[in-house]
């Protein structure tokens, strides 16, 4: 099995970074593994046993309780089932597959059949939007209402620009750990704000990790059809991957039932960007789920 590290001790020190995250969560986290036909998959699991269930899928390349960690404010009231990505950084199965057809939506109805939800509220980041997006297409029925935060598979930006802000100080970080190259990336992605330690947790991910090139493919308007659940689009006027604009332009025409908030910020939302988004999410749970 080929491995998405680049080295063992790589591994154990983002593996290392997770457990402080995870500490840093609280009480009453708990862990197990799903097989699914992928293949073993770790899932966080925290709330309110009996709370409506909601699915919180992870950003890519990063680890799953620092995107978790965004809607912590949300844990009291909903039992969050947050797996971590096959193929991503964290204790799932390594083997990558593919985010263009159905495989990602097959993955998690299986966690679904496992914990015996007929369907559920999902909120998902990035490449966690993406995943919802494919869920949509293939199995819509399986959502009672979503919530894509600067997600993937809408639209993306400039190619130029990314090459420019991200890829190029990345390879230069790559071959010198310099701090000001790893600045540069992660202030064009957080527009300055990122916390230290998801910054440290960034600079092992982009030195350690083969990082997942193929986001979710672009959804076509044909795909979602029969997708109608409510669907609460959250999205960064300055996000360098996918700019809010573009994003909320091609949402309002291919996703049937959709509200767009857009917020100044980059695509790793600031602090107070967070509080505003949660409060934004939890009135939409309590009115459509």
């Amino acid at each position: 099995m080929s491995s998405i590290y680049r080295s063992e001790e790589g591994k154990s020190s983002i593996l290392e970074d997770y457990e402080a995250y995870l500490e840093n969560l609280g009480e009453g986290v708990d862990r197990e593994y799903v097989e699914t036909r992928f293949g073993q998959t770790h899932v966080l699991l925290t709330g309110p046993e009996n709370g409506k269930p909601l699915f919180i899928l992870q950003g890519g390349n990063c680890v799953n309780p620092m995107t978790l960690s965004w809607f912590s404010s949300l844990f009291k009231d909903y039992r969050i089932i947050a797996p971590d990505t096959i193929g991503h950084p964290g204790y799932s199965e390594e083997t990558r597959i593919s985010a263009r057809f159905d495989s990602l939506a097959l993955w998690v109805s299986d966690l679904l059949d496992h914990y015996k939800i007929e369907k559920s509220a999902f909120i998902g980041p990035s490449f966690g939007g993406g995943i919802i997006l494919r869920l949509a297409t293939y199995i819509p029925e399986r959502i009672a209402c979503s919530v894509l935060v600067s997600p993937a598979g809408l639209a993306v930006g400039s190619k130029f620009k990314t090459a420019q802000d991200i890829v190029l100080p990345l390879v230069k970080y790559r071959m010198t750990s310099s701090p000001s190259s790893l600045q540069k990336i992660t202030g064009t992605m957080s527009c300055n704000c990122m916390k230290e330690m998801d910054k440290n947790i960034m600079g092992k991910i982009f030195k350690y990790v083969s990082m997942e090139q193929d986001n979710p493919k672009l959804t076509e308007r044909e795909e979602l059809v029969n997708y109608t659940s409510p669907t609460l689009l959250l999205v960064g006027e300055k996000d360098v991957f996918f700019p809010g604009d573009k994003v909320i332009e091609r949402a309002q025409k291919i996703i049937p039932n959709v509200q767009a908030v857009k917020y100044d910020t980059g695509h790793f939302p600031s602090q107070d960007v967070l509080i505003q988004m949660n409060e934004e999410i939890r009135q939409f749970l309590q009115k459509n789920y």
